[in-house]
Order: structure tokens, then C-alpha cells, then sequence
């Protein structure tokens, strides 16, 4: 299993920058960022830096999407990184969140999608795409290579994830929850015609490691309560399309935004929101990591067997280098195994 770090673009630049340089030297494989144009500062100027001081980390939003960029301009920035620092990127896109929302836009539609990432795909690895009626390409690097992973939670996106995408990004850690987004992906993928063990399956969640006393684990809570309020937006949306029993969707996912009374963007991704009391603690300990390192251990290793090839995990709290450390010399270490050096 990898792992991957998720950051927000909070000034200043340069301790983002830092935490991803961290991240790499604890053995983390990707840096990955919030992309919200007006909440935080723009990632693809911040991932140039990333890339500049660090040696293998691969960088990414999570996620951009296609409404506030320019399809093309999207795969040009990836292409652009991908010459200067080899071909390290990952395009992490939904039907956006935040970054339209505060415009007073709307998430695009499952078709735009499917569109946008079959045009960013084939620009960014160096191929023709039909765009606006013209057939376009990137003459300046036919040797960018990038993979697209799309995020959803619904029926629909799922199966789009399983048709299209190169990798699939689930924003919750809860096994139940994962397996059965994983199976309908892979089955989409399957009656696509696709090898679904050839798809990309990411779980991003944010992890806390607290020392094992009730008054750390529910200090950790009130830090991670915040993904239950991002993730209800996504949920409202697939309570008012399918209803809380439809499309066969798990109750897991959708019975605890029954509480939700809208929800405030300035805080949006961020510890101690005051719109987010209606999360209970029951989901963020099933929809986060939280609590002391063998319990992510155990996780780590349910979500691994479920077929999650990378854990990203979301750094939104007040113990950021701690978690990176304890990530770094137990987690990863445990989940990762020792390779012995005398093997007879």
C-alpha cells in the first residue's frame, strides 16, 4: 500500500512546501492538495516547488475539477510539470466542490466530466483530443504521461470511475462503505470491457494518532469532525437525486446528514467548524483514522485487503508533524512489512 498526504494551500507557501518535503523523507509516495481557487492559494505554483525540492513524490490536486479551469489548460499545467520534473503528477478531478460552490456554481454534470477527463487524459499523455469541435495535442511534451483518478460516492459517478478514470478516490475510510464502492467500480469497469484490478483504488480520510487516553481520542474527534461536514456536501446530493434507501446506497453513507442545516464554505476543510455539531462521533471514527497507531494499523489492513492501493491522508489538524512521524516510523513501517536481509 502507498500513502499519500493530503495538504491545503494555506499560506504561507513555503510551509506547505515543507510538510510535502517531510512527507517524502517519512517514506510517503504522494503530496497531494486542496484545489479551491479563492479559499487558498493556487496548488499548481505550489506543486513546482514540490517538485523542485523533493526527489520522487508524486503531486496532485484532491481534486481539481472541470468547471474553473480551461480543460486544455489543465493538461498543459500537468504536462508542463511533467517536463520539468519527470513525468511526477497525478490528476486527482471530480465534479467539484468548493472551488464552484463559492462562485455560486454548480458541480458539472456526470457527462461534462466524462468529457473533461478523456480531453485532460489525452493531452497530458501526449495524444490527439477533440475539443470544441477542433482535434488538438501538445506538441512540446508527447512524453507527459498522466493518471486520472476520479473522486465519487454515488451509483452513477461510481460507474463512470469504473468506464473512464485511471485510478478511483473515495474520500471516507469506512470499510463498509469501501467495499462496496470498490465492487461497483470494478464491476463497471468489468462490463466496460476494462481489467478492473488494472484501476487505481485510493482512500483519502484524515488520520489523527492519539496516546490511547479518552481525553486525546476525543480532543482527536473534535479535529476530524470537519470530514464529516465536507463529505455530507457530497452526500446531500445523492440524498436529494436517489433518496436515503435508493439505488441500493448504504444507510452507512447517507443517515447521518439528517442532522445538517446547510453549511458555511469560509470554513470549509477546516478544524473546530461551528456548522459541523450535526457530525456524531460514531462517524468520524468510522469515516476517519483516529486513535492510537495499532488501530490505523488494523484499518490500514482492512482497507488493504478490501484492494485500496494508496491511503491518503488528509493533515487538517493541530498535530501535522506529529502524524507524519508517527505515520513515518510506526505506520508505515508495520503496514509496509520488513523485507529481511538473510534469507536462508
Amino acid at each position: 500500500m502507498d500513502f499519500g498526504v493530503v495538504l491545503q494551500c494555506d499560506p504561507p507557501a513555503a510551509r506547505t512546501v515543507e510538510l510535502a518535503r517531510q512527507a517524502e523523507l517519512y517514506g510517503f509516495s504522494h503530496a497531494w492538495t486542496f484545489d479551491s481557487h479563492l479559499l487558498w492559494e493556487e496548488p499548481f505554483v505550489i506543486y513546482s516547488q514540490i517538485l523542485a525540492q523533493t526527489r520522487k513524490i508524486v503531486v496532485g490536486p484532491m481534486v481539481t475539477n472541470p468547471a474553473t479551469r480551461d480543460w486544455t489548460v489543465t493538461a498543459s499545467l500537468f504536462a508542463t510539470l511533467n517536463e520539468m520534473y519527470g513525468n511526477r503528477t497525478v490528476c486527482g478531478i471530480g465534479r467539484g466542490d468548493s472551488a464552484v460552490r463559492v462562485i455560486n456554481g454548480k458541480p458539472v454534470t456526470l457527462a461534462t466530466l466524462r468529457e473533461a477527463m478523456g480531453v485532460i487524459g489525452a493531452l497530458a499523455n501526449g495524444r490527439e483530443a477533440e475539443y470544441k469541435g477542433t482535434r488538438l495535442r501538445l506538441p512540446w511534451n508527447p512524453g507527459s504521461r498522466l493518471p486520472v483518478w476520479m473522486a465519487a460516492y454515488g451509483p452513477k459517478a461510481l460507474a463512470l470511475a469504473g468506464e473512464a478514470a485511471d485510478g478511483f478516490i473515495l474520500q471516507l475510510a469506512d470499510p463498509d462503505i469501501t467495499a462496496w464502492s470498490v465492487k461497483a467500480v470494478r464491476a463497471a469497469a468489468e462490463a466496460a470491457g476494462r481489467d478492473p484490478d488494472a484501476l487505481t483504488i485510493c482512500v483519502a480520510a484524515p488520520a489523527y494518532v492519539t496516546d490511547g487516553s479518552p481525553e486525546h481520542l476525543a480532543h482527536a474527534r473534535e479535529q476530524c469532525r470537519w470530514f464529516g461536514g465536507m463529505v455530507g456536501n457530497h452526500v446531500a446530493d445523492i440524498v436529494a437525486r436517489y433518496g436515503t434507501q435508493g439505488a441500493d446506497i448504504p444507510a452507512a453513507l447517507t443517515a447521518y446528514i439528517e442532522g445538517r442545516r446547510g453549511y458555511d464554505y469560509n470554513e470549509h476543510g477546516r478544524a473546530g467548524n461551528t456548522h459541523t455539531a450535526f457530525v456524531p462521533d460514531e462517524i468520524v471514527d468510522r469515516f476517519c483514522l483516529v486513535g492510537p497507531a495499532r488501530e490505523h494499523i488494523a484499518r490500514l489492513e482492512e482497507l488493504r485487503a478490501l484492494g485500496v492501493d494508496q491511503f491518503a491522508l488528509y493533515l487538517q489538524h493541530d498535530a501535522k508533524e506529529p502524524t507524519l512521524r508517527a505515520y513515518g516510523e510506526t505506520v508505515i513501517p508495520a503496514v509496509s512489512g520488513h523485507a529481511e536481509a538473510r534469507l536462508g
